[in-house]
């Protein structure tokens, strides 16, 4: 969780990067998106403490509850069946107020502790523990803090034992635990923020933890280090077949970004596959930061990311989270990578989701033009969720042009076949924004058999693109005006569209 938006609330400068509240009141339910979580009127940031029990996905989250600006650090809370309709519940763990000192309650995670091994379960029943960092600004000092909850993670008391680790630094942050069966102990990853370093220690009970090693420095070492999580990620088509993977989230040169490391883990030490001067990008878009995974059974992770604001305010809430993400490892040429794509769970209810309105097109051939398909009129409510893919044949670049207006504006989703890139092309819109923001966003994609396929989510203010089944992905906000609506499908060069399908998502939040 980063802490920089600790020292820029105070000063001018966060007023003129993040908006304040009090600059904007008016509403904006046109960039509130209808398929991906928002607070209902408050500041959100980093996912923490997601788990799964009993058919209902818990999500907490870094939450202000009395401001939509980062303060007052505290945990929200909210559940779902699906991913997509969710309950809002009261925060469930608050910043603590004392005498001498504010106890922020910053990112974590939370666990089913099933066995009851750290004696906090009454009646029988399993407790649900919450591992997060206590930030105090007042002794300028960063530890790690548990409560827990009987009611299955409604409310929490706070462990009077707490701290269960400080070793008295100001930049010790967001750990994330998980049970590891082999050696029959809880596992935590936490950031040595500034040495680039992911601390892990190891526990029986969540209360006594152990040192037990550190990795790093490695990969992109040119900002702060947060939000590790270390997870067993399934090889596709070898489910008995696991990697280890390790993400951490940094502050990169332009925009929040997100690395992964790819190796083993013995119980104890994580070994990295790679050099470590490799750097592998989880998405390589701007606003994607602080994803930590739902652990289900049969080691599925469901990754879900904090989705940065900026570029332009929004009222009455502020911020929001990804579409989540099944991780699967494949095989590639350049070795052994991580793929995302869109949660199964939401995806194998598009049909629903859209209330039956959708389209499909196959086999369109496009030859240096700008191709509308019929019907699209409908589908003018920039929350729409489309799955393509293209025979590539002589065409150098190729995709679709978003959010087009009669003016010439709009954002380009597209393939440069020459530079073997997907892309995302925000420059016509630069009227809107900084001449710094970075309007010009890639990731490095090869073609498969003269093909790409891509996956395209658009929700009012936030743009997903996944390539190539995950492969290469970019996330990014966008802030269409009301006449910013149109689709068209273009190529440079010959091409055929071979198959596209559409659904129209501006009733997904309905039942």
């Amino acid at each position: 969780m980063r802490k920089i938006f600790r020292s820029l609330i105070t000063s001018l400068v966060f007023c003129s990067i993040f908006p304040c509240h009090a600059q904007n009141k008016a509403a904006t339910s046109q960039w509130r998106p209808t398929y991906h979580f928002t607070p209902i009127n408050t500041w959100t940031n980093d996912p923490n403490g997601l788990f799964y029990y009993k058919g209902l996905y818990h999500l907490y989250f870094q939450n202000n509850p009395f401001d939509n600006i980062w303060g007052h650090m505290s945990w929200g809370h909210a559940v779902s069946k699906d991913l997509i309709h969710w309950t809002h519940l009261p925060v469930a763990i608050a910043e603590i107020n004392k005498k001498d000192t504010t106890i922020s309650i910053f990112s974590g995670s939370a666990v089913l502790d099933k066995n009851n091994t750290s004696s906090f379960g009454i009646n029988g029943k399993s407790p649900v523990v919450a591992i997060f960092t206590g930030d105090l600004p007042k002794q300028k000092k960063e530890a790690q803090y548990i409560a827990y909850s009987n009611n299955t993670g409604e409310t929490f008391t706070i462990f009077a034992g707490n701290p269960v680790i400080d070793i008295n630094r100001a930049d010790f942050r967001d750990p994330n635990v998980f049970w590891y069966q082999p050696t029959k102990q809880w596992i935590m990853t936490v950031s040595l923020v500034h040495e680039h370093k992911i601390r892990i220690y190891g526990s029986s009970n969540l209360k006594q933890w152990n040192r037990l090693s550190d990795f790093g420095p490695a990969g992109y070492t040119g900002h702060d280090w947060e939000c590790p999580s270390l997870m067993p990620v399934t090889l596709a088509g070898k489910s008995s077949e696991i990697k280890w993977v390790l993400l951490v989230s940094c502050w990169g040169q332009r925009a929040p970004y997100m690395q992964y490391f790819i190796g083993n883990f013995n119980g104890k030490d994580f070994k990295n596959d790679n050099p470590q001067s490799k750097i592998l990008s989880v998405d390589n878009g701007d606003c994607f930061y602080a994803a930590i995974p739902w652990r289900l059974k049969n080691n599925k992770q469901v990754l879900l990311g904090w989705l940065t604001p900026g570029k332009i305010d929004t009222y009455p809430w502020r911020g929001q989270m990804s579409m989540p993400r099944d991780l699967s490892l494949r095989s590639t040429q350049d070795g052994l990578r991580l793929f995302q794509e869109p949660a199964s769970i939401v995806r194998n209810k598009l049909k629903r989701l859209s209330h039956g309105q959708d389209n499909s097109w196959k086999n369109i051939k496009l030859a240096n033009q700008i191709w509308k398909p019929a019907n699209m009129d409908k589908y003018q409510s920039n929350s729409y969720w489309i799955e393509a893919s293209f025979i590539i044949s002589k065409a150098t670049k190729l995709g679709f042009n978003l959010m087009q207006d009669s003016t010439g504006n709009q954002v380009v989703v597209g393939y440069d076949a020459k530079k073997q890139i997907l892309f995302v092309d925000c420059r016509n819109t630069r009227k809107k924004y900084k001449s710094s923001e970075n309007l010009f966003q890639a990731a490095k994609l090869k073609s498969v058999k003269g093909k790409i396929n891509v996956q395209i989510l658009l929700d009012k203010s936030s743009l997903e693109v996944f390539g190539n089944d995950g492969r290469g992905v970019i996330t990014t906000m966008t802030y269409p005006t009301s006449d910013e609506r149109r689709i068209s499908i273009f190529s440079v060069g010959n091409a055929t569209l071979e198959h596209m399908h559409i659904w129209d998502l501006s009733k997904a939040d309905k039942p």
